[in-house]
């Protein structure tokens, strides 16, 4: 479904217009801004287009699934076929419990295993795809890419890539924060008797 158009089956529209989201009930309307002095134009960040291609993927997706899905009708079992859709895409070897080279990071001869999404690059997805549905008129609560389904996947794919390919997923612990020692209080300054003295 692409949500810059109006649809009669939608429940929701919305519409970029010089970078703000207007958002309307069954309608979309909206005056054109220009940009002022506080909101300079600039060209979007890199996340900004990685969000915008990635969004454009799966409202495209949508419209090309038997039968077409609209955005308020997709469910976290709709996301999670997008991923399975986007496997096939991967470029990160996978190796298979049957492999010789299952566990092994570097293994030292090629194998049939299967060429997969990598989970961090899924994982990174799912979050700019989260963003871009809420910045399209969607609810938080029913976002279908924070559904708890997605995540146990995504979980479940990070174990199991982190088995296949010898590699650990470990959260990066932060450093903690240097204790400071409270300074003494400072010395009361010399009497006069003690410098005469």
């Amino acid at each position: 479904m692409d949500l810059s158009s109006t649809s009669a089956n939608s429940t929701f529209s919305s519409q970029i217009i010089g970078g703000s989201t207007v958002t309307t009930a069954n309608a979309v309307t909206a005056t054109a801004t220009t940009p002022t002095a506080t909101s300079p134009a600039s060209t979007p960040s890199r996340y900004e287009n990685q969000k915008r291609r990635d969004w454009n993927t799966f409202c495209q997706y949508l419209r090309n699934h038997r039968p077409p899905l609209s955005l308020p009708m997709c469910s976290g079992a709709h996301v999670l076929e997008f991923l399975r859709y986007l496997d096939q895409f991967g470029k990160t070897k996978v190796h298979n419990q049957t492999c010789p080279f299952f566990g092994l990071p570097n293994p030292p001869a090629p194998c049939p295993c299967p060429l997969r999404q990598a989970w961090g690059s899924l994982d990174a997805l799912i979050g700019r795809l989260r963003a871009a549905y809420e910045e399209h008129g969607g609810r938080p609560e029913g976002n279908p890419f924070g559904a708890r389904a997605v995540r146990i996947f995504l979980r479940e794919v990070r174990d199991f890539q982190a088995k296949a390919r010898g590699v650990s997923y470990e959260k990066k612990r932060k450093r903690p924060k240097p204790k400071t020692t409270p300074l003494p209080p400072p010395a009361p300054p010399p009497s006069a008797d003690s410098v005469a003295g």
